[in-house]
C-alpha cells in the first residue's frame, strides 16, 4: 500500500513538474513571439514621415561701401523674390528602443529630431550696383543665408512643425495600440505612455 501511495505521489509530482516546465516554455514562447511582433511593427512604421509646405518671401538686399573715407559711397541693391518648398521629416528607422520581455516593457529611448529641408528658388529683380561696388559671390551667399534664416522663422511660426509632430504621433500610436493589446507597457523618457494625448505631451 505504501509503495502504491509513494508511486502515486511520485507520478503526481512528475506530472506537475512536467506541466510547470511546459507552461514555462509556452510562456517564454509567447513572450518571444510578442517581442518579435513589436519589433516587426517598429520596422513597419513609415521609414520617413514627411510633411511638406510652401513659403514665399520678398527680400530687399542693400549694401553700401565707403571709398576714400566719407568722400565716396558705392551702393548696390537687389529685389529678390523667393519661392521655397519646405519639408519636415522624421526618419523612423533611427528610433532607439529596448524590449524587456521579462517585464513586458517596450522602452523608447530616443526619437530622432526632425530634419528640416528648405529648397528655395531665387528670382532677382532690379539688380543695380556701382562700378566700384559690384555684385559678387559673397553677396549672393549673404542673400541665401538671410533668406534661409527668415524662412526658418516663418516655419517655426507656422503650423508645419506641429503638423509634422501630429504625423509622428500617429505613427507611434500604432505601437501604443499594439503594446496595449498584448498587455505590454510602452515607456518613453522613463514615463509610462497611457494614451495618444499623453504621447503628444511627451513630444512637446
Amino acid at each position: 500500500m505504501k509503495k502504491i501511495l509513494m508511486g502515486a505521489v511520485i507520478a503526481l509530482a512528475s506530472v506537475l513538474i512536467y506541466k510547470s516546465c511546459t507552461d514555462d516554455r509556452e510562456q517564454k514562447s509567447i513572450l518571444q513571439e510578442n517581442s518579435m511582433l513589436i519589433q516587426q511593427e517598429l520596422r513597419n512604421v513609415s521609414k520617413l514621415v514627411v510633411t511638406e509646405g510652401h513659403f514665399a518671401e520678398v527680400y530687399n538686399y542693400k549694401d553700401s561701401k565707403a571709398l576714400f573715407g566719407p568722400l565716396i559711397t558705392a551702393h548696390k541693391k537687389a529685389l529678390v523674390v523667393v519661392n521655397a518648398d519646405v519639408s519636415i521629416a522624421y526618419d523612423m528607422s533611427q528610433i532607439e528602443y529596448e524590449v524587456d520581455e521579462e517585464q513586458k516593457l517596450l522602452r523608447i529611448i530616443r526619437i530622432p529630431d526632425p530634419e528640416i529641408k528648405i529648397s528655395p528658388d531665387f528670382e532677382y529683380y532690379d539688380v543695380t550696383a556701382d562700378y566700384l561696388n559690384p555684385f559678387n559671390a559673397g553677396d549672393y551667399n549673404a542673400i541665401k543665408r538671410n533668406v534661409n534664416a527668415s524662412l526658418m522663422k516663418k516655419i517655426e511660426a507656422s503650423s508645419l512643425r506641429s503638423n509634422a509632430e501630429n504625423r509622428l504621433v500617429s505613427e507611434l500610436s500604432r505601437i501604443l495600440v499594439l503594446t496595449n493589446t498584448m498587455g505590454w507597457t510602452l515607456v518613453y523618457d522613463n514615463k509610462t505612455v497611457e494614451d495618444t494625448e499623453q504621447l503628444k505631451t511627451f513630444l512637446d
